[in-house]
Formats: structure tokens, C-alpha cells, sequence
């Protein structure tokens, strides 16, 4: 299976997933799958409708919030959230690399009260670096 970075026990993240990982996915404990990216940016990826369908079929919910190089926007950021925050388990997240899903899950965290430093600690345990996001972590946090 694709290798997942677990960001905490709510959410993961993986580079593209295929849809015969589903069932494996479902049978690991994950409740919703998130895919944050725009249906042919790679020749040969899975189109978001067969992730879907083989999500739908293996009991997960799935939701598309495609994330392109324009960046990051806040209806991006509150779907994330809304994701996380309805999930009836850990939700696993993929784009190409597993960075952006990691960075829109800060942003979206951050946003719903998580202190920058926490995010960027559990982005860092996983492998990603945080650093050139944080203006943005620390214009999305709530004051104290």
C-alpha cells in the first residue's frame, strides 16, 4: 500500500492512493478519504470518480478538495475542516506527495484553534516542514 505519514490518531496522509486500497484502508480503521487533488494533473492518475467509487463501495465517505499551484483558499481550508471535524474515524488525506494535504490539514486545524507550533510539531514528526506556511498558520490563529 501507499506509504502513509500519520500527522496524529485523526488524520494521515499519502501520496496518490489507488482505488484497489480501499478495502485495505477501511480494514487499517480510516472512516473518510480526502482527495486534494485536481483530477489530471498526472497522465495515468485515478480519476476522483473511480477513488470515490472504490471509497464508496469499501464503506469510506470521500470527499474532493482539490488543492492546485494557485494555492490555498478559505473554502478549501473549511471543507478541510468540516471533513475532520464530521468524521466518524481518521480520515486519510492524498494529493502527488502528501504535502499538500498536510498543509491544508494545519491550515484547517489552525484555523479550528490548534496553535501553529503544535501543527508545524506534528506536521515535523511526520516529515514535513512547516516553515514557509507559518505566516499564514499565524494569520489563520485565533489570538489567546
Amino acid at each position: 500500500m501507499t506509504m502513509l505519514r500519520t500527522i496524529d490518531p485523526t488524520i494521515a496522509v499519502a501520496p496518490q492512493i489507488s482505488p484497489d486500497a480501499m478495502g485495505e484502508l477501511a480494514a487499517s480503521g480510516f472512516a473518510a478519504i480526502v482527495n486534494n487533488r485536481p483530477d489530471g494533473e498526472d497522465m495515468g492518475q485515478p480519476s476522483g470518480a473511480e477513488i470515490a467509487a472504490a471509497a464508496e463501495a469499501a464503506g469510506l465517505t470521500y470527499t474532493a478538495i482539490p488543492v492546485t499551484h494557485a494555492g490555498f483558499s478559505h473554502p478549501q481550508i473549511d471543507a478541510m475542516a468540516a471533513v475532520l471535524a464530521e468524521a466518524k474515524g481518521p480520515v486519510l488525506a492524498y494529493c502527488r506527495s502528501g504535502t499538500r494535504s498536510c498543509n491544508l490539514w494545519a491550515l484547517a486545524a489552525v484555523k479550528a484553534g490548534v496553535h501553529p507550533d503544535t501543527a508545524m510539531a506534528k506536521a515535523a514528526a511526520a516529515g514535513y516542514d512547516l516553515t514557509g506556511l507559518r505566516p499564514l498558520l499565524d494569520a489563520l490563529s485565533t489570538p489567546a
